[in-house]
């Protein structure tokens, strides 16, 4: 006998990214578009989490008020050191948004890590570029949520916390750790090794059953940043993507696939079902070991988009790259023609 579902609603949502109120990738684009129909259901029990990178100066995408939970503020302020501001975040809709100054916590940051690796062996040794930024912004959000639910929410509503990418993984595993009575959501919108070895002019998709992350990651000096992520899709109550393909790439890389997708199973019908599949197209990609078909999925009622390969790209950099080398040497159209169908199997000009 087949057990029934019971659709939940939550109580209250915290979202946490690095482009809250911070307009940097494709991300932004995707919390931006989804936050007026969620804004709709749960008013000022969605908040959006992110960082204070402006400060003193004026955030065209952030309205501060005085009025938002200004007691609890106060609070946070004064009794727990959380320098944040609270307000809007001017998009559709209108959600509200905490942005937390994260700097303070780099006093912290060997203590933090320590912390991780003995609970979840999670691997900062190896941190550079914007790992301590992103981790100690990732902390400080979940300080922010720490504080906000111990102030304000009572133990019987229901609560959710969704870190989206790698950034905020950090912030999963500490309200995991310490707040278990919160359900967490973690969405990688595409893998951090996958960008990597794309990035880095390696066949991603040539090879791809033949890649094991945890290597890889070694291999292009991205031992924390893969180690956080993995972790984190591990560990979160529930772990999700944006597209079948993303999927795929955290099966093979991250020894996990995603919960959920589109927030249903196929041809299951629940008001909190995001989007519906709608078949797939054929894209055409040239690569430097020829001519790939891709089976670019369609979903209705939620963008689709993956950092692997660029909206609009009909050829691999390394590809481009040839290309304008072969021309600013002089190179004919035709002999172009004539190099790229004998060494990638398609006339490219």
């Amino acid at each position: 006998m087949t057990k029934s579902k019971t659709l939940v609603t939550p109580d209250y949502v915290f979202q946490a990214s690095w482009e809250v109120c911070n307009k940097v990738g494709g991300i932004y684009t995707v919390l931006s578009t989804h936050a007026k129909t969620l804004n709709e259901q749960l008013n000022d029990k969605l908040i959006y989490i992110g960082p204070d990178v402006w400060k003193d100066k004026e955030n065209p995408l952030f309205s501060e008020s005085n009025n938002l939970f200004a007691d609890w503020k106060n609070h946070a302020t004064k009794s727990e050191s959380l320098q944040i501001r609270i307000g809007r975040w001017n998009i559709p809709g209108n959600p509200m948004a905490i942005l937390v100054d994260f700097v303070p916590f780099y006093t912290q940051k060997n203590e933090i890590y320590t912390e991780l690796w003995n609970q979840y062996k999670v691997d900062s040794l190896h941190a550079y570029g914007d790992y301590d930024e992103a981790s100690m912004f990732a902390y400080a959000a979940s300080r922010v949520v720490e504080s906000f639910y111990k102030y304000n929410i009572k133990k019987t509503e229901k609560v959710v916390f969704h870190a989206h990418e790698w950034m905020t993984g950090l912030a999963a595993l500490y309200i995991k750790s310490k707040l278990p009575q919160i359900a967490t959501v973690f969405t990688t919108h595409a893998t951090s090794i996958g960008r990597s070895i794309a990035s880095n002019n390696k066949p991603l998709y040539d090879y791809f059953t033949g890649y094991n992350g945890d290597q890889m990651a070694v291999e292009l000096n991205m031992q924390s940043k893969h180690s956080i992520e993995k972790t984190t899709a591990h560990e979160v109550d529930c772990f999700t993507t944006v597209s079948k393909i993303t999927n795929r790439e955290c099966k093979q890389l991250l020894e996990k696939e995603a919960e959920s997708l589109t927030q249903a199973a196929r041809y299951e019908r629940n008001e909190a079902r995001q989007g519906y599949r709608s078949g797939h197209y054929d894209r055409s990609l040239t690569t430097t070991s020829g001519e790939v078909t891709l089976h670019m999925p369609r979903l209705k009622g939620v963008p689709f988009e993956t950092a692997i390969i660029e909206r609009y790209r009909r050829r691999e950099s390394s590809v481009e790259e040839a290309l304008i080398e072969m021309y600013l040497a002089g190179v004919s159209v035709r002999r172009v023609e004539d190099i790229t169908e004998a060494l990638w199997g398609a006339k490219v000009s």
